[in-house]
């Protein structure tokens, strides 16, 4: 699952690549040409992050955001229709720099990631 979310993340940063940005002094922006995506790890001796680099050509520098993904776990919700049901829901946070990207932009990032994640078809190919 841990690979699957990491390619919905870079599709969906191939969409919004303002999230994909980083201030690098301070002062002047950077919009990144590769993505690079960290997985953090639990072990034992700690939390290590090794760093999937260039992801978007094989589908640590400066972070504009780093997002964290809970487990998933059966929720209550309401269809379209107005029904009730059942559906996985996981909750997604994401930190950002404020400096560069705004938060209209990561509305927009994470609604196109929930459309990928919904429509996982593409992610196993």
């Amino acid at each position: 699952m841990t690979a699957l979310l990491a390619k919905a993340t870079a599709r969906a940063l191939v969409k919004r690549p303002v999230v994909n940005s980083s201030c690098r002094d301070g002062k002047s922006f950077t919009y990144n040409s590769n993505i690079n995506i960290a997985v953090a790890v639990a072990m034992d001796g700690g939390l290590i992050t090794p760093d999937i680099f260039s992801v978007s050509r094989k589908f640590s520098h400066a972070q504009g955001a780093i997002m964290a993904v809970g487990a998933s776990h059966p929720t209550v919700v309401a269809s379209k229709d107005g029904r009730i049901g059942m559906k996985n829901q996981m909750q997604v946070n994401v930190t950002a720099d404020h400096r560069v990207i705004y938060e209209a932009d990561l509305a927009s990032f994470l609604q196109s990631m929930a459309k990928i994640i919904d429509d996982p078809k593409d992610l196993t190919f």
